[in-house]
């Protein structure tokens, strides 16, 4: 299945989109994507339901982000080899954890802000996973378990907030409409295998990303285990699991976002996004 969340921003309805690309509501079947419609017997039973027994929406209606009321976005760093190697770092001996606020996360086509003060905001297409049922202590055997499915994330960065000012990341990741999620959340069942899946992203129409899971260093089976020995992980959470080459940090010279420029990305089988960067006021 392929859930979403339509409407406009504080008030999305819960959908699906069924096979001829047409939404569907899901209202009085789920109070909305996220929390206990996310574990797997609520899947089982939407994924029972005929989508042409639902009201079709009409129109274009805005996208949300495709998870509603995500605790925790765990993002992992230099997680491809490729992309460690572009930016002269060396691939860690374990994974680099952070965390982007929750209080980023927008529609796959909402604006991106670019705040006060930046000079180095970047792009970064990624692979996200977003948690089924609660997951403590799990082994990487039973991890996929623990999994509702897969969507796309932008992890938007400010690299001087990131990297040239003092402490953690965070900084650099967390600024407002620095996580745009979606179109939709695909359930793990359409996907086959998540380390062999395409991923590009475009900058005012040139290619600046085109990799794949394939280069990923620690995949998405050992990333769940992993966090879960030092964290419950629940329902909503979302695990943003590294990029592919192709940042603008990694160019000669470094290329960074302006006012006016538009980022469309994409990842195989999981949709696609378009946001437009603006200065915040």
């Amino acid at each position: 299945m392929k859930l979403l969340r339509y409407g406009e921003a504080g008030s999305e309805r819960p959908g699906l989109l069924d096979a001829d690309g047409t939404i569907r509501d899901l209202t009085g079947h789920v109070a909305d994507i996220g929390g206990k419609a996310l574990d797997p017997a609520s899947l089982a039973a939407l994924a029972k339901l005929d989508p042409k027994s639902l009201p079709a929406v009409s129109g274009k209606p805005r996208i949300g982000a495709c998870v509603a009321g995500t605790g925790k976005f765990i993002c992992i760093g230099l997680n491809y080899s490729d992309h460690a190697a572009e930016t002269g770092a060396t691939v860690p001996p374990e994974p680099i954890i952070f965390m982007k606020a929750s209080s980023a996360i927008v529609g796959p086509d909402d604006d991106v802000l670019i705040p006060r003060g930046s000079v180095k905001t970047d792009w970064e297409v990624e692979l996200a996973v977003v948690i089924g049922k609660t997951a403590k202590y799990v082994s990487e055997a039973d991890a996929l378990d623990y999994v509702a499915g897969y969507c796309v994330a932008h992890d938007v960065s400010e690299r001087a907030f990131q990297a040239e000012r003092q402490g953690q990341w965070t900084k650099g990741k967390s600024c407002d409409t620095f996580g745009p999620i979606g179109p939709w959340l695909v359930t793990k069942d359409e996907v086959a295998d998540p380390q062999n899946i395409k991923m590009w992203l475009t900058v005012n129409g040139k290619t600046m990303q085109n990799g794949s899971t394939k280069t990923m260093v620690y995949g998405v089976a050992y990333l769940v285990s992993y966090l879960s020995q030092f964290m419950s992980l629940h329902p909503g959470d979302i695990i943003s699991t590294g990029t592919p080459p192709g940042v603008g940090l990694g160019m000669k010279p470094p290329v960074f976002l302006k006012a006016g420029d538009v980022v469309e990305l994409g990842i195989e089988g999981l949709g696609q996004q378009k946001q437009t960067f603006k200065a915040d006021a």
